[in-house]
């Protein structure tokens, strides 16, 4: 237990330092636009983005990857074992989603309180009534980015590129064969229950109201069929 704590507290504090020099970053890229672009048309009030969960996303994305690719030897090479590799690879992953989502939900409704034009991903969504609701809505959906790609470059590991981009092409295949099925074989209605089913999933409910805790069950499931998907490959994963 001491070493599973210990690799954890590892995981955490080193992706964390690196958290505030993204956003960091980001603000400073957001301020200079906005001041550039207010200077040139005179104004600031049309000035600004939307949406900058979405640069989050992205980073989660990468994070996903990292972490299995910047560890996972070393870590395994010093003795720790692939369940304790796991659980803190998932631990890391829920503590920066958590802080992440946290920072974009303060900020996400601030920017929308000073300035109404802006929209929050979440907010442009599900509305800005219920912050709590907002931040779990971000960490599962960055916890659910953080483990499909970390299942994705696990099956690489395993595998093999040359399969990888085998089973891609394949996995491409299925989803032009479910295009064709709702485009020329699903009768309307079966596509329309179909739609309503996936609109519910995400808590847009057919009589124009919104389900909160849908979409958050939604995500929750997404994310236990990847983590089981991911334990059950990393287990036979070897040193390449």
């Amino acid at each position: 237990m001491k070493n599973l704590k210990s690799i954890i507290q590892y995981e955490c504090m080193t992706s964390f330092k690196y958290i505030w020099i993204f956003y960091a970053i980001q603000y400073a890229i957001v301020g200079l636009i906005t001041i550039t672009i207010g200077l040139i048309m005179g104004t600031f009030e049309d000035v600004g983005t939307n949406c900058l969960e979405i640069n989050t996303l992205i980073y989660v994305c990468v994070l996903g990857v990292l972490g299995f690719n910047e560890d996972f030897k070393m870590l395994i090479q010093n003795g720790f074992t692939r369940k304790y590799i796991y659980i803190a690879t998932i631990a890391m992953f829920c503590f920066i989603s958590g802080t992440m989502a946290f920072v974009d939900t303060v900020v996400g409704n601030m920017m929308h309180l000073i300035n109404s034009n802006y929209s929050s991903l979440y907010g442009g969504l599900y509305g800005y009534d219920n912050l709590f609701m907002n931040w779990l809505w971000l960490f599962l959906l960055y916890v659910v980015l953080c483990s499909l790609l970390y299942l994705i470059i696990l099956v690489i590991n395993r595998v093999g590129k040359n399969v990888s981009i085998y089973l891609g092409l394949a996995f491409g295949g299925v989803i032009l064969l479910i295009i064709a099925l709702f485009r020329y074989v699903f009768s309307a209605e079966l596509v329309r229950d179909i739609v309503e089913f996936l609109m519910q999933a995400m808590g847009f409910m057919t009589d124009g109201t919104i389900n909160y805790i849908f979409p958050a069950l939604t995500l929750f499931v997404i994310v236990a069929i990847l983590g089981i998907g991911s334990y059950a490959v990393i287990r036979r994963t070897e040193l390449k």
